[in-house]
C-alpha cells in the first residue's frame, strides 16, 4: 500500500531484498480512484454540445471548467490545452476525465456520454506554418552564381513511435490541504512540476513530483507527461482523493507524441574540382495539432544540416507546419535523425551524379578540428573520424564487400558518417536550465546524490554513482542515488539532449572534488554546484549563429543487407559501429546504449511504418506497428574510440542520441546499393522497394 502521509511508497522487506522494481501501475493507495480520458473522435471541429448522463455518487467529471488558472500545458508556446474547450484539433484530443472507484463503471459512463460536433475541414498538408527559422553561413549566393553544376534532392521521413515497454502512467494525490503530489513514469520531474504550478496557480511548495521506476522513454516521456499531470492535478484539486491514470497500449500509441515526419529539400553548388561549395536547404516538419517542443526540434534539425561534413556556405530555413494530427514531439535524436538521413543520402547522390566514388567524395568533405560548424561556431576538439572510418572498414571487410556489391544484385553495404551535439542548444544550459546538483555526506560518511536526472533504462543510476565514487575514492556501495523527488532534489535539468553524463555528471564530479578537498570525518557536509557555461561559448538565438553545442560526439555505422528478389523484404546481415563518446564511464552500459540506439535507427530506416488516414493513426499496437526483435538483427560489433573531452567528467561526452542517428542512412545506403535505385524516403519498406524497381 502507498501512504500519502509518508514521503515514499511503502515497500515491504521482501521487495527491497529482491530488488523488485515498483512501477507506477504497482502503487496502491487507500481510497484510490481511477481516471480515464474522454477523447475527440474527429480530427477538427467545434464542440456543439456534450450530454452527460446522471452518474452515481462517487463518480466525477473533470474538464476545462475545473482548471483553476491556465488551461494550457505551457512548454514553449501556450497553444496546447489541458482539456479542449470548444474546438478539437486532432483525433484523441482530451475533452474530460471520468473518475471513480470502478473501472468498468467508468467505461460504461464514457460509453453513454454523447458529444455533438460541427466538423471543420481538417488540414493534413504542409501549408500552415507556425514556426519559421533561418540562418546563413558564408556567402551561399555567390557560391551558387559561380557553381560548375547544381544538384537538387528532396528527402522524406515518416513518423516513428517510441515504443517504450511501459505505457504512460501517473498517480496524483492530496498531501495535506493545499499540496498535490504526483508520482509518474517521467523523464523530467521539473517540467511536470512547473506545468502543474502554472495550471493550478500554486506556489513552489504546493506541488511535489516523484519519479517512479521508468520502463523506457526515448523522449516520449519528456513533454507528454505534463499533459497527464495537469489533468490529474486538476482532478485531485476538485475531488481531494488519490487518482491513478494508466494508459492501455492502444490509447498510448494513438494519442502520445511521435517523431516528426519531415520533408527536407536540398540544393548543392558543386565546383569544377567536385567540391560542394554551398548548400541551400529547407526543412519542413509536421508538428501536428500543437507546437509543443517542435520549435526546438526544428532548430536541432537545421543545425545538423552538414552532418559530419564542413560546407563553407549555407542558406538554411525551416518551418513547423500545423496539421490536424496527433502532436509530434521529443524522440531520441530530436530532429537530427531526419537531417542526418537527408545529408548522407544527398552527399552520396551528388557523388553518383558527378561520377566519382561516393565514399572518397564524402571523406574529402569531412569536418576537421578548427573548421567552422554549420552555425559558424568552431570545432575546437580533436576529430578522429578518419581513424574511426579506417577501423570500421577493417572490422566489417567493407572495401571488399563494397567492391563486390557494386556490380551484384540484391546485396548491399552502407556506411554513414555522423555527429551529434551534446547538451542543450546554444545558451540553453546557461540561460534556461541553470542546472544545480547537490551531494550530501552524513555522519556515517555515506554519500547521497541529489539530482533530477532520471534513470529510464540508460543506466545513469550506475554511471553517476561511478563518477562520484571515483572522485571521492570510495566504493560505489558508499554512494546512494534514489529516484528524484522535487521536494528534495534541486533542478539539474531534464533527462534529455544527451546531457546527463556530460552536464550533470560533470557538476557531480566538481561537487565531489570539493567535498573530497574539505572532507571532515563523521560530520554532515553538503555541497551544491551550479552549471557555468564555458567562456568560449557564444550563441545568438535569433540568428542561430555561434557555438550551438559545447561538444560533439561522432560515429560511423556500417550496415550490410540482402534484399529478396521475390518479396523485396530486407534482411540485415551485418552491423558494425564505431563511436567517439569521449570516455566511457561504464563500457558495458555504453555498449548497451549503442546496440539499442542503432537498432532503433536502423528500424527507422527500413522497418517501422506509421501513417494516418484522415488524421487517424493506422498503427495502434505492436501487431500493426512492427519493431525489430532479436530475430531481425544479426550480432553487432561495436567499438568505442577514446577521445576525452576536457570539460566532461573523466572525458565523457553524450552517448544516448548519437547511437541512433546514423542507423537509418546506413541501412538506406545499403538498400540503395542492393537495388540500384536511389532511396529518398524512409522507411524503405518492401512495398517502396517494389515501387522503385517497377518505376525508376
Amino acid at each position: 500500500m502507498f501512504d500519502p502521509n509518508k514521503s515514499s511508497p511503502k515497500v515491504d522487506h521482501d521487495e527491497k531484498c529482491s530488488g523488485k522494481a515498483i512501477y507506477v501501475a504497482d502503487i496502491e493507495m487507500d481510497g484510490m480512484l481511477f481516471a480515464k480520458t474522454v477523447r475527440s473522435k474527429i480530427a477538427h471541429g467545434h464542440i456543439k454540445s456534450i450530454e452527460i448522463p446522471s452518474i452515481e455518487e462517487g463518480y466525477f467529471i473533470v474538464d476545462h471548467h475545473d482548471v483553476i488558472m491556465e488551461n494550457y500545458v505551457s512548454m514553449i508556446f501556450k497553444d496546447w490545452p489541458v482539456f479542449a474547450v470548444d474546438t478539437v484539433n486532432y483525433i484523441g484530443e482530451p475533452i474530460m476525465l471520468v473518475v471513480g472507484p470502478d473501472k468498468e463503471k467508468i467505461e460504461h459512463i464514457i460509453s453513454t456520454i454523447k458529444i455533438t460536433y460541427e466538423e471543420l475541414p481538417p488540414v493534413f498538408s504542409y501549408s500552415d506554418s507556425k514556426v519559421h527559422k533561418s540562418f546563413k553561413k558564408g556567402h551561399a549566393l555567390e557560391a551558387f552564381e559561380t557553381a560548375h553544376l547544381l544538384y537538387e534532392d528532396t528527402c522524406e521521413t515518416g513518423y516513428q513511435e517510441q515504443a517504450y515497454i511501459e505505457p504512460q502512467g501517473m498517480i496524483a494525490y492530496p498531501e495535506g490541504e493545499d499540496k498535490i503530489t504526483l508520482i509518474g513514469s517521467i523523464q523530467c520531474p521539473y517540467y511536470v512540476k512547473n506545468a502543474v504550478l502554472r495550471c493550478l496557480g500554486y506556489h513552489d511548495q504546493q506541488v511535489r513530483v516523484i519519479q517512479s521506476v521508468v520502463g523506457g522513454a526515448f523522449g516520449g516521456k519528456e513533454e507528454f507527461p505534463s499533459t497527464i499531470a495537469c489533468q490529474l492535478a486538476t482532478a485531485v484539486k476538485k475531488i481531494q482523493k488519490p487518482i491513478k491514470l494508466i494508459f492501455e497500449r492502444e490509447e498510448d500509441m494513438i494519442v502520445t507524441t511521435k517523431r516528426h515526419p519531415s520533408k527536407i529539400h536540398l540544393v548543392g553548388a558543386i565546383d569544377k574540382f567536385n567540391r560542394v561549395q554551398a548548400i541551400k536547404a529547407h526543412v519542413s516538419l509536421d508538428g501536428g495539432a500543437y507546437i509543443g517542443l517542435s520549435e526546438v526540434v526544428l532548430a536541432r534539425s537545421m543545425i545538423a544540416i552538414t552532418g559530419a561534413y564542413t560546407i563553407d556556405n549555407l542558406e538554411v530555413s525551416g518551418d513547423v507546419f500545423a496539421t490536424n494530427t496527433v502532436p509530434t514531439g521529443a524522440f531520441r535524436g530530436f530532429g537530427a535523425p531526419q537531417m542526418i538521413f537527408a545529408i548522407e543520402m544527398f552527399m552520396t547522390h551528388i557523388a553518383k551524379y558527378i561520377g566519382v566514388d561516393e565514399i572518397d567524395f564524402r571523406m574529402k568533405h569531412l569536418a576537421k578540428q578548427g573548421d567552422k560548424t554549420s552555425t559558424s561556431g568552431t570545432f575546437r576538439d580533436p576529430i578522429i573520424m578518419k581513424e574511426m572510418i579506417k577501423r570500421a572498414k577493417e572490422i566489417s571487410s567493407f572495401d571488399k564487400k563494397y567492391s563486390a556489391y557494386k556490380t551484384s544484385q540484391f546485396r548491399g553495404i552502407g556506411m554513414s558518417f555522423f555527429l551529434h551535439g551534446c547538451g542543450f542548444t546554444g545558451s540553453g544550459e546557461s540561460t534556461h536550465i541553470k542546472a544545480k546538483v547537490k551531494i550530501k555526506k552524513d555522519e556515517h560518511d555515506h554519500i547521497f546524490i541529489y539530482v533530477a536526472a532520471v534513470d529510464m533504462g540508460q543506466g545513469c543510476k550506475t554511471t553517476l554513482k561511478h563518477v562520484v565514487a571515483a572522485t571521492l575514492e570510495v566504493r560505489d556501495s558508499q554512494v546512494t542515488f534514489d529516484n528524484p523527488d522535487t521536494d528534495f532534489v534541486p533542478d539539474s535539468g531534464p533527462t534529455v539532449a544527451s546531457r546527463t553524463m556530460m552536464i550533470v555528471g560533470g557538476l557531480l564530479a566538481r561537487a565531489a572534488k570539493k567535498l573530497k578537498d574539505n572532507w571532515k570525518v563523521h560530520e554532515v557536509q553538503e555541497i551544491v554546484e551550479q552549471y557555468q557555461q564555458p567562456e568560449y561559448i557564444r550563441w545568438n538565438e535569433d540568428t542561430m549563429h555561434g557555438d550551438a553545442y559545447p561538444a560533439y560526439s561522432w560515429g560511423v555505422n556500417i550496415v550490410e543487407v540482402s534484399v529478396s528478389p521475390i518479396t523485396y523484404q530486407t534482411k540485415v546481415v551485418g552491423i558494425w559501429a564505431i563511436y567517439d563518446v569521449g570516455k566511457a564511464i561504464d563500457e558495458r552500459i555504453v555498449i548497451g546504449q549503442a546496440e539499442g540506439g542503432i537498432t532503433q535507427g536502423i528500424a527507422y530506416g527500413y522497418l517501422e511504418v506509421m501513417n494516418h488516414q484522415l488524421g487517424k493513426l493506422a498503427q495502434k499496437n505492436f501487431t500493426d506497428y512492427i519493431i525489430p526483435t532479436s530475430l531481425d538483427l544479426p550480432k553487432m560489433e561495436t567499438v568505442l574510440s577514446e577521445n576525452p573531452f576536457a570539460f566532461g567528467p573523466y572525458g565523457a561526452k553524450g552517448v544516448g542520441e548519437l547511437t541512433l542517428v546514423g542507423g537509418a542512412p546506413a541501412v538506406a545506403l545499403a538498400i540503395e546499393m542492393a537495388i540500384k535505385r536511389p532511396i529518398r524516403k524512409i522507411p524503405a519498406t518492401s512495398e517502396s522497394i517494389m515501387e522503385l524497381l517497377a518505376h525508376e
